[in-house]
């Protein structure tokens, strides 16, 4: 148990690491800077990798070249057996790569349903046929209900998405993720100006996401990170400079210096 009263997720263990997404060499500049610098990642089916670091170390970067957002300048990024550098971020939604964002990115007209609901339609094919059969929208709009049913946010799913907590917008964001139907989930800081409660209730979430698909977690609560982790990867000035279990990077000598800087 933690200090605070926290539950400790079990970690998954012995799982086959059958790999999903492997980053090769991948380096991404901005002028002068290599704001990524020959990062290399292997993710396996099912896990939970956080990606950790101080401020501008290259984590949302990462995420973006990945997301398709922005282009590497070289390196490759390999799904399961299929080379996606630089496509377009459409197609990598497509194929199964989906993400939140560090700010909310929502309808806020629409309800709750609605912006699950659309990103379902979206993913099946239905978003822009006019004369789309009964059937077809009721499922979609089954499925979206049970998306909702898994975030815990049901009651809400007829509120307007604007005045949702913003702890249930975090969650909402998640759910219209879900609707696309990942096989790789990348969360930029899900717990983000979040309450305690809220904290707990998104961290007990991802862990059960994780169950299902490949969760990679940009976060800076180190009690987040510490808690729900299979494995941890950390960078500093766009490298990783260290990747274990979170015991042993608690333990890390290097990553104590990025964080803290070198002792005298």
């Amino acid at each position: 148990m933690l200090d605070s009263g926290k539950v400790c997720f079990p970690k998954n263990q012995n799982r086959t690491p059958m790999a999903i997404l492997t980053i090769q060499n991948l380096c991404r500049r901005f002028g002068g800077v290599a704001a990524i610098n020959g990062v290399n990642l292997f993710f396996a089916e099912n896990e939970l990798r956080s990606i950790i670091g101080p401020n501008g170390a290259g984590k949302t970067t990462l995420f973006n070249v990945i997301t398709g957002r922005l282009p590497a300048h070289s390196g490759r990024i390999i799904f399961r057996d299929e080379d996606i550098t630089n496509k377009p971020p459409h197609e990598v939604v497509r194929l199964g790569i989906c993400r939140t964002f560090q700010k909310s990115s929502i309808f806020p007209g629409l309800s709750v349903i609605e912006n699950v609901r659309i990103a379902r339609q979206v993913r099946v094919g239905g978003s822009h046929r006019i004369f789309a059969t009964r059937d077809n929208l009721k499922t979609v709009k089954e499925e979206a209900q049970g998306i909702l049913g898994r975030l815990g946010l049901q009651d809400k799913a007829h509120m307007m998405a604007r005045n949702l907590s913003h702890g249930d917008q975090r969650l909402m964001e998640i759910g219209v993720a879900l609707a696309s139907g990942p096989k790789v989930l990348l969360l930029d800081e899900p717990t983000a100006g979040m309450s305690p409660g809220e904290t707990e209730r998104t961290m007990r979430l991802i862990r059960q996401l994780a169950k299902d698909v490949a969760v990679i977690l940009v976060e800076h609560d180190m009690d987040v990170i510490m808690t729900i982790s299979d494995k941890i990867s950390v960078m500093h000035q766009g490298t990783i400079i260290a990747e274990g279990n979170p015991d042993e990077i608690q333990k890390n000598d290097r990553v104590r210096e990025a964080y803290l800087g070198k002792e005298d």
